[in-house]
Formats: structure tokens, C-alpha cells, sequence
């Protein structure tokens, strides 16, 4: 059997995440989501979102990407929220059996507000 293989990220909340007023929390959220729109409009991101109802608690997203995991590792050290330690990207490889998944382009929110209005 022959495999397309892509990169995961998920973000999770480290168990030693800053505790920020809500102001710096919500400027940080703004900026990671920011920079998440950003690596789509570089048609790095094949799909991405939160995630809910976790067994995890920690778990917050899911992103997969069509670049190689060590790339991955160095767009997401960038994330503002992965550099002031309120996310966590583990990065790994994920193979599914060839032409199992479509991904089609969709856009991710660039803010809060666009987030909870469905655009």
C-alpha cells in the first residue's frame, strides 16, 4: 500500500502556561491567530482548528501542513502563543492511505471577532 505522508501540529496548553491578564491573553490569542492566517495565505496549511471535547483538557488545535516536520518546528516556534509559552506545538509525520484525504482551501480567522462571526 503506498501512503501521502503530511505534517500534524498539535497545540496544546503546557501544564506550566504564564497565567496573563486577560488584556495580554487575548492580544496573544489575536496574534496567534494572526500568524496562523498568515502561513495559509503561504499555502502552507492544508486544514486547521480547534479542537474541542477533548479527552486532553490541554489539547486546543489541530493544523496539518504541507511541509516537512522540521519546517513545521520552525514556523510554529514563531507562533507568538508557542514563544510566550501558552501553546505548545508537537510536531509530528501522519500517513494515510494515497488519496484517502482531499484537503480544500479554507480560509482560518485572522481575529476573534471574525472567529465568532463565521467569516
Amino acid at each position: 500500500m503506498r501512503y501521502d505522508q503530511h505534517t500534524v501540529v498539535l497545540l496544546a496548553h503546557p501544564s506550566d502556561a504564564p497565567q496573563l491578564p486577560p488584556e495580554a491573553f487575548d492580544r496573544l490569542r489575536a496574534a496567534h491567530l494572526a500568524h496562523q492566517a498568515g502561513l495559509v495565505e503561504q499555502d502552507l496549511v492544508l486544514a486547521a482548528g480547534p479542537l474541542v471535547d477533548a479527552d486532553d483538557e490541554r489539547l486546543r488545535g489541530f493544523v496539518v501542513l504541507s511541509v516537512h516536520p522540521d519546517m513545521a518546528r520552525e514556523l510554529f516556534h514563531n507562533d507568538p502563543a508557542v514563544r510566550a509559552g501558552l501553546l505548545e506545538a508537537r510536531v509530528m509525520r501522519w500517513m494515510v492511505p494515497e488519496g484517502n484525504l482531499r484537503f480544500e482551501g479554507v480560509p482560518v480567522p485572522r481575529s476573534m471577532l471574525a472567529a465568532a462571526a463565521g467569516d
